[in-house]
């Protein structure tokens, strides 16, 4: 009897041994395109407490451009790593993520933006998590007209500014999603004026807008929404620049970057009135440990898994973190 039960006890140590060894052994890429960004800086922060509650070894890595992703998989391949999640900093570049992940045996998963085809579809075979882009829009939409009201604005004589960046799918759906609330609300197209991006931070942000409000000097009233935070600040920086005053400009970011919480903090209230908060922590710690289930125990992740937002204020800001698991 004594030398059965210690069998078992044998048997079960090397069971927890073997998955101590495994998670040991595996090594998972997380790859961004804009690594100085507080939101990826999030995400791998987050990513990195799966790996430490699995035992598994992150690797991070910033990849600007096609150049440095192609570059960026092979070193994960030559280090032996066995997956890798992503968000790429151009989603035409799907076809060849694809085949470079396929030759260096490395499960692939994206994160934030989905990697499209030739024809612009899709890649549905590839797992990916990403944010409801249209109905966070419509949250920012609903947002203004809903504050556009409270300040008793008549819509004739409010100008919108579409800080746009239309080569990312994502930043165009949550700028429509943004103007269908508007126009339903009776907000006239004619007073939307779009404001292109070079790139999609804060400076490039506030030339497109300045130049929008320099060519319409005459509109006393503005809001202003666009791709992310920085999209939505560089506007407000914009009307601060040309005399606006903070009351007569609303401005609702996306994402609830430390930017827009350092906005909330002010002493006086800025022309930045709100933020949608999307959760960092599903896109790092939940894709990380998806990628690692995949790999240590075969359960392959959902093709396709869609996060949303909370609208988060100058005056709740610290719930609306606290209740999406961020502080």
């Amino acid at each position: 009897m004594r030398f059965f039960k210690a069998a078992i006890l044998a048997g079960a140590f090397a069971v927890l041994a073997a998955g101590s060894a495994l998670a040991e052994d595996v090594k998972i890429g997380f790859i961004v395109k804009q690594p100085e960004e507080p939101w990826f800086q999030d995400e791998w922060k987050f990513a990195d407490q799966a790996a430490k509650e699995k035992g598994f070894t992150l690797v991070k890595i910033g990849a600007e451009d096609g150049e440095k992703v192609q570059s960026a998989i092979d070193n994960l391949g030559a280090q032996g790593a066995r997956g890798f999640i992503i968000c790429t900093p151009d989603v035409k570049l799907g076809p060849g993520i694809v085949a470079k992940a396929t030759a260096n045996q490395l499960k692939l998963m994206t994160v934030d933006d989905r990697l499209v085809n030739a024809e612009g579809k899709p890649l549905e075979d590839v797992p990916h998590m990403g944010i409801s882009a249209t109905k966070i829009g419509e949250t920012v939409g609903k947002a203004i007209v809903d504050e556009i009201k409270k300040r008793g604005w008549d819509m004739k004589n409010v100008g919108a500014i579409r800080v746009s960046y239309d080569q990312l799918p994502t930043a165009v759906d949550r700028v429509e999603g943004a103007i269908s609330v508007l126009k339903a609300a009776g907000f006239s197209a004619a007073n939307i004026y779009d404001a292109p991006q070079a790139k999609t931070d804060t400076e490039a942000a506030l030339n497109a807008a300045t130049t929008v409000l320099n060519k319409h000097a005459d509109v006393k009233y503005w809001v202003a929404f666009g791709l992310n935070d920085e999209a939505v600040l560089g506007a407000v920086r914009a009307s601060e620049s040309v005399g606006i005053p903070a009351a007569n400009m609303i401005g609702v970011g996306i994402g609830g970057a430390d930017s827009a919480i350092n906005e909330f903090k002010k002493p006086a209230a800025t022309g930045f009135f709100g933020t949608v908060i999307i959760s960092p922590k599903r896109h790092g710690y939940e894709t990380a440990l998806n990628m690692y289930d995949w790999i240590a125990n075969s359960k392959e992740p959902p093709k396709l898994t869609l996060t949303s937002g909370s609208l988060a204020l100058r005056g709740d800001y610290e719930k609306v973190r606290k209740d999406l698991g961020i502080e």
